[in-house]
């Protein structure tokens, strides 16, 4: 009995299956490293700056789908309030920057204010709500607006940017050579500090959270009451309090990310629809409540988003949903979801 291709591919496809996905790895490496070392100096610098581009608009989409996933992948409360969130974040941490001027204070204050806000939204909301995933959508959305009409009042239609600290602002050399000038000298590639600074803090949060969720017994808390609610309450565990934890660090990241994206970018209305978009997308890629997918999904979109804008701006959004449009043919689940 003939199996469908889309079976097929889907079974191939599984996130165990290492060699599989190892083996498109090196040869993506095996690729990008022809195609460099065979174009000129323009095209080198154009490729290598569209590759670090992506990568840390990956970190960036990661940071805030970490949260997302955290919130709709584990706990199924479907947040649509999650990039108003993330934009509330980066006003309070811009006002508290401003006011303290110190960057960190910026972070922090983006963070914790926005993890209040996630045990308030789950204390208020979600509690209230538990497993109807129509009305939670529809509430979520009304606050969405809500809050976009708020920060729209009170700090209005203008742009914002957050000054990094001296010892992050400027461009580092990398060792990676560009071209030769007449006379032997060697032109190094140089990019911004805090985006290097940004996909190195990814990596750290990233591997935390996957240590979180898998190593702790915190984490296996967690996951105990997303697959069996009344076992853990039984066992003595506090679904409750597990629950308003994992709010306040998904909506905590969501803070944390609107201030490092508005130091690497800016912050503006509608920020907070397009990230939200991009953890969707993020989540459907990657896989609903897999840490791990969320970074694969993030490092899909993020480099389609860059190299679509740098090779062919016109259809460059179109491979973002190409992206999206094949993982829910061959992998519904996402790459590392759970069927």
């Amino acid at each position: 009995m003939s199996v469908p291709l889309h079976i097929a591919l889907g079974r191939l496809l599984r996130p165990n299956r290492p060699w599989l996905w190892l083996s498109l790895g090196a040869v993506v490496v095996v690729v990008g490293v022809v195609l460099v070392a065979n174009a000129d100096a323009g095209g080198r610098k154009l490729f290598l700056n569209t590759l670090l581009n992506g990568l840390t608009l990956a970190a960036l989409y990661f940071l805030v789908a970490s949260g997302f996933t955290l919130v709709f992948g584990l706990m199924r409360n479907v947040n649509l309030a999650h990039g108003s969130l993330f934009l509330l974040g980066a006003y309070i941490g811009f006002d508290a920057a401003e006011a303290t001027g110190s960057w960190f204070v910026g972070v922090g204050a983006g963070f914790i204010a926005m993890a209040l806000a996630g045990v308030v939204l789950q204390l208020v909301i979600f509690r209230r709500m538990e497993g109807q995933d129509l009305r939670q959508t529809l509430v979520t959305i009304g606050l969405s607006i809500v809050l976009a009409d708020v920060m729209l009042w009170i700090w209005g239609g203008n742009t914002y940017q957050f000054s990094p600290p001296d010892w992050l602002f400027g461009a580092a050399t990398l060792p990676i050579e560009l071209a030769q000038r007449s006379n032997g000298a060697i032109i190094w590639m140089k990019y911004p500090t805090y985006r290097l600074a940004l996909l190195a803090a990814a990596i750290v949060i990233g591997v935390g959270l996957w240590l979180l969720l898998n190593r702790t017994r915190i984490g296996m808390m967690i996951r105990a009451g997303v697959d069996d609610r009344q076992m853990l309450q039984a066992s003595g565990g506090n679904v409750h309090l597990v629950f308003a934890f994992v709010f306040a660090i998904g909506a905590g990241l969501a803070g944390l990310a609107g201030v490092v994206g508005g130091t690497a970018l800016s912050i503006a209305p509608g920020e907070d629809v397009r990230y939200l978009l991009a953890s969707l997308v993020v989540v459907i890629v990657g896989g609903m409540g897999s840490v791990t997918g969320a970074a694969i999904g993030a490092l899909l979109i993020g480099l389609a988003e860059q190299f679509g804008l740098a090779y062919s701006p016109t259809y460059g959004v179109v491979y973002t949903f190409l992206i999206m449009v094949l993982a829910l043919a061959f992998r519904p689940q996402g790459i590392m979801g759970r069927a």
